[in-house]
């Protein structure tokens, strides 16, 4: 019965979280303070942790739009460097072969973040912009992936991340200073990319050893950091009713 307890965990283990070599090491020798093996178990738990949470991160910010039908605080210009900065990421994962759970959640937040990108086109009255936003963006993810791209192009774009993301961030950041207040922006979503980004630093470091993805979540901590602080700072703040529809 043991054994078949054993057996059964290490398949649960081996090789989603743990190496063999590791699992060996803290549940047949009961080395529990193995700290290699330990960061190994942490970094994957995390990791993809990370990725199932992002499943969801990004739903509030959705329902927010859709329930306000309303863009209004929402800096478009922001949103599409976001969604650069997490189609660099994919593709250059996807192209360094490395781990799903380095990186996975990456493919779920662009997803998302379509979603908002064309949300905010429809709700300023600019509906065939988005299918056209769409479809563009899918044929170009397309021929990102395909063998017509060349590594040093993907790895440009992955460098690309870190002022991506800066500048994104901090249209937003202005487009919050400049009304007063953060409009339909979620706090719920914010603060989870916020702890996710931080958490991805660790894991970055630990998977992949890349020092230009742990160097792209660094700065995306701080800029996350940034807006979830305008968020606190903002809390009762309250955008101004319009009776026009915005344009």
């Amino acid at each position: 019965m043991a054994a078949e307890a054993d057996g059964l965990l290490k398949r649960v283990l081996v090789p989603i979280l743990l190496p063999e070599k590791c699992y060996d090491q803290i549940f047949v020798q009961w080395d529990l303070l193995h700290v290699p093996c330990l960061k190994i178990l942490l970094s994957k738990g995390l990791g993809l942790g990370i990725v199932a949470g992002s499943l969801l991160v990004k739903l509030p910010q959705v329902f927010k739009l859709l329930r306000a039908k309303s863009s209004e605080g929402l800096s478009y210009q922001s949103i599409m460097l976001e969604l650069v900065a997490l189609t660099g990421t994919m593709v250059y994962s996807i192209t360094r072969n490395f781990p799903f759970s380095s990186w996975g959640e990456a493919l779920f937040l662009m997803l998302q973040t379509i979603t908002i990108a064309f949300l905010v086109l429809h709700y300023r009255g600019q509906t065939v912009k988005g299918v056209a936003f769409l479809v563009c963006y899918a044929l170009g993810l397309l021929v990102l992936l395909s063998p017509l791209t060349p590594v040093a192009v993907v790895t440009l774009l992955q460098a690309f991340n870190m002022p991506a993301v800066v500048v994104g961030r901090l249209l937003q950041a202005a487009t919050n200073y400049r009304n007063g207040h953060t409009g339909q922006l979620s706090a719920i979503t914010v603060f989870l990319l916020f702890g996710g980004s931080l958490a991805r630093i660790f894991t970055s470091i630990q998977e992949t050893g890349d020092l230009l993805m742990a160097g792209t979540f660094i700065v995306s901590s701080l800029c996350n950091g940034l807006i979830a602080a305008q968020l606190l700072y903002y809390w009762n703040a309250k955008a101004p009713h319009r009776k026009k529809k915005e344009q």
